[in-house]
């Protein structure tokens, strides 16, 4: 007997050898037959779904759940556009923690003022409090003198504005959150998430990097596992500082390290290790992501986070430890040195199912889409980006270029993995939001943003679940409504096939279920 058939339904397996489907069975959990082979079996529910749409659950394969969640709890000075507004946020924020206390203040973006706030102006305001003005790309902040006053004097500042890791040794100062903390920021954005009919994710970072809040921030995971609170899948990237020199035997081959070996693979299907994160440069955003041309109409050409060769070390270091990779590069010169890195790492120690990634791929040159076909890497792109920020991001990358903005057409034609994703809290994480705009490449101006870059709705789909599950190696148990699979799916308002384009954002989610519960009732299917 089955638990539960769902019936009457337009299911989108994602499957190519049955990619539709009109009933489905599961039984603990699992999917264990479509149409004719679960339609006569008894079932003790029977769920008619009155035509609504089924779709496997949307994989998110590039998160940010404790800045989502701490971002959430903090103040913000979202949407502010007038530096006084957004000093009167900061100073309120200050006056209600205690001297001398750090102050988180989130939402900023110096874009919608004209310039960067100033350590001046933030002292004016913070009434001796340590103010950590956070920029929404992640790959900056703000500080006063009370901060500026602790750090190294060989970290660089422009007049306050911290840029990469420059804003790391500020983090660095500050001690970490309790683990309760995180449990409770990410719970809150996990279940964000599933609103959005996002059943699993990747966890971008932890641990260290620009963005790790604790040294021991999985156990924060583990502390929801235990208690019951963990909602959905979560794979975790343990970001490339976190490695070590370990006294490993020679022919382990391995330079560096987590402890005890701990590598890609770790875990079970609800918590698990996944990718190495490697940051390479910063974000358009904040001007930070690494160009081979200057941005237009200004005179730099962003940055890389490190040295080359020891960005390139990190890279081959972490490929000799077992691990996948999930490295960081936005813009093409960070694109060049990670090719280079990760193609000097398979020619050391091939491994043909590495399955490395490349995060963001923000701008990629023509020249530079064969190579990753190559070396098989997959592209994880945030389309998302281009809907809220595609005006300023084409403007600053000027009419050339523009069109090379997280591709999506031109992996496809290459053969390349398109992997999407949100990067929350940067902008909308919806994946409904980030298909619609895969399909129409049009930003929220409605300004058209590389528009043979455009595909169709079945890709775009197909980057959030089956492409998905391949770059979080989860080809077996995700990504498509297969017997055998997790009973993890979405129900929708509507087909995103049948809709007009401009409608799929608007979409109804219904219902969210991972292993065959309702996400938002619990109720066991």
């Amino acid at each position: 007997m089955l638990c539960t058939r769902l019936t009457n339904a337009r299911i989108l397996t994602m499957d190519p050898d049955h990619p539709v489907a009109h009933d489905l069975g599961i039984w603990r959990g699992r999917i264990v037959g479509l149409d004719e082979a679960v339609t006569s079996l008894p079932a003790r529910e029977v769920i008619d779904l009155q035509g609504a749409t089924v779709l496997p659950g949307f994989i998110d394969s590039h998160v940010h759940l404790t800045w989502t969640g701490l971002k959430a709890s903090s103040a913000s000075v979202e949407p502010c556009l007038r530096a006084e507004d957004v000093l009167a946020v900061v100073e309120g924020a200050a006056l209600a923690k205690p001297a001398g206390a750090w102050v988180d203040v989130m939402g900023y973006d110096q874009r919608a003022l004209g310039r960067h706030l100033t350590a001046a102006e933030l002292d004016r305001v913070s009434h001796g409090r340590k103010v950590f003005l956070m920029h929404d790309s992640g790959h900056g902040a703000v500080v006063g003198s009370a901060v500026l006053d602790l750090l190294p004097a060989d970290v660089p500042h422009q007049d306050g504005f911290l840029a990469e890791s420059a804003m790391t040794a500020a983090r660095r100062l500050r001690l970490p959150y309790s683990q309760a903390e995180i449990a409770d920021a990410v719970e809150h954005a996990a279940r964000v998430c599933l609103s959005e009919g996002v059943t699993a994710v990747a966890e971008a970072g932890i641990g260290g990097g620009l963005l790790g809040n604790s040294p021991v921030e999985l156990g924060a995971y583990q502390l929801l596992r235990d208690q019951g609170r963990l909602p959905l899948r979560v794979q975790l990237m343990a970001a490339g500082d976190t490695l070590r020199a370990l006294a490993a035997h020679q022919d382990d081959g391995i330079p560096r390290a987590l402890d005890l070996g701990l590598r890609t693979g770790f875990g079970d299907e609800w918590l698990s290790l996944g990718a190495l994160k490697i940051y390479t440069d910063g974000g358009m955003m904040a001007r930070t992501a690494a160009l081979t041309e200057p941005y237009t109409g200004m005179d730099h050409t962003g940055e890389l986070q490190d040295d080359p060769d020891r960005l390139t070390d990190l890279i081959v270091d972490g490929h000799l430890a077992g691990w996948q990779l999930a490295v960081h590069a936005i813009g093409d010169r960070a694109a060049d040195l990670a090719l280079d890195g990760l193609e000097r790492a398979q020619r050391l120690r091939p491994r043909p199912d590495a399955r490395h990634r490349i995060e963001h791929a923000g701008l990629i040159r023509p020249d530079q889409l064969p190579r990753f076909a190559r070396l098989g890497v997959s592209a994880v792109v945030q389309p998302a980006f281009l809907y809220s920020f595609g005006d300023d991001y084409a403007t600053v990358m000027g009419a050339e270029r523009a069109p090379w903005m997280y591709r999506g057409r031109g992996f496809l034609d290459h053969g390349v993995t398109l992997v999407g994703s949100s990067d929350r809290p940067v902008t909308d994480g919806a994946p409904l939001r980030a298909v619609q705009f895969m399909v129409e490449r049009a930003s929220a101006s409605g300004r058209p943003v590389g528009p043979d870059e455009a595909v169709t709705v079945e890709e775009a789909l197909r980057a959030y679940t089956v492409a998905g599950a391949h770059a979080c190696r989860w080809d077996d148990s995700a990504g498509s409504l297969t017997p055998g699979k997790r009973a993890d799916f979405v129900v929708l308002g509507d087909d995103p096939r049948q809709v007009d384009p401009s409608r799929i954002a608007g979409i109804e989610i219904v219902a969210t279920y991972v292993d065959g519960r309702e996400a938002t009732e619990g109720k066991k299917l």
